[in-house]
């Protein structure tokens, strides 16, 4: 299948951080339902979300209360409803959520469904940061999943979180597996990065010949207030041109259909594969 019908959403937090965790993903889930609806009703083939998508930011605090938003992977309720989702519309869905493997072992995960519902595996997120509003090493553990590439009812597609995407190793790694389209379901507020927010993965998408699909969520959440999400989610093409976008401030479904033949066009035409010189490389890998 060359063209593919990618669909993206962005959202605001629908409650208070007052909740309990389990209160909250309720209300997350439910607040998807019509957007999931209507990107069925428009023919998308392959939907993702922004990071823990059903759950606040709540890494601005230290707070051991969001370790009860972790969930299974795929037993837990979220996965469970989006498996059946993804069955029923004949669609691949990308779940980006905070898991727990093992009782106090948590991980930034992304969870891939099939169209027919079955349960294709997991991406646990890379680079963990852990600087001022953005304590995450306390909640996640790194990941070690060997860069999974999964292989679709409607292409290859790989997935890299938020912080990840300042590296561009993974999205080389994901590329060299096979990935024709890269999610990076993301949070990310207005600040210090946001100038990098439409540079840096069309760039990476331009290097690595591949689709890359950006997600951010939107507005702002208390009591932490570390900025404002500014959306702006986004799909880059393998020339790093963005070829579609969603606004800054709003809840929203983007959904846009790419041509899978442009990856093999812009491989041959660059020869990035064929000319790098890994073998020149290990400093990249030696350590400190």
């Amino acid at each position: 299948m060359e063209k593919v019908k990618i669909g993206v959403i962005q959202m605001g937090l629908k409650t208070g951080t007052d909740l309990e965790p389990a209160a909250i993903r309720d209300a997350m889930n439910e607040a998807h339902l019509p957007l999931i609806e209507q990107a069925a009703e428009q023919g998308v083939q392959v939907l993702c979300f922004q990071e823990v998508f059903n759950q606040p930011y709540f890494c601005p605090s230290q707070d051991t209360k969001w370790y009860a938003a972790a969930e299974r992977v795929p037993e837990g309720p979220t996965c469970q409803m989006m498996q059946k989702l993804a069955a029923q519309h004949r669609m691949v869905i990308v779940v980006p959520i905070y898991e727990e493997t093992a009782p106090g072992i948590y991980y930034n995960t992304a969870a891939v469904f099939d169209a027919d519902g079955s349960y294709l595996g997991k991406y646990h997120k890379t680079h963990i940061p852990q600087v001022a509003g953005f304590w995450e090493k306390f909640y996640f553990k790194p990941g070690r999943s060997d860069w999974p590439v999964f292989d679709t009812a409607y292409g290859k597609i790989g997935v890299y979180i938020c912080y990840d995407r300042h590296f561009p190793e993974g999205w080389r790694a994901l590329a060299l597996n096979g990935a024709e389209i890269i999610f990076n379901p993301s949070a990310t507020v207005a600040g210090l990065s946001q100038y990098l927010w439409e540079l840096e993965q069309p760039a990476s998408a331009a290097a690595n010949g591949c689709f890359i699909a950006a997600i951010n969520r939107v507005g702002t959440e208390a009591p932490w207030n570390i900025g404002e999400f500014y959306g702006s989610s986004y799909i880059a093409n393998p020339r790093g041109e963005i070829e579609a976008q969603a606004s800054a401030t709003d809840d929203e479904l983007l959904v846009h259909e790419v041509d899978l033949a442009m990856v093999r066009e812009i491989r041959n035409n660059w020869q990035f594969f064929r000319d790098r010189r890994p073998e020149t490389y290990t400093r990249l890998t030696d350590g400190e």
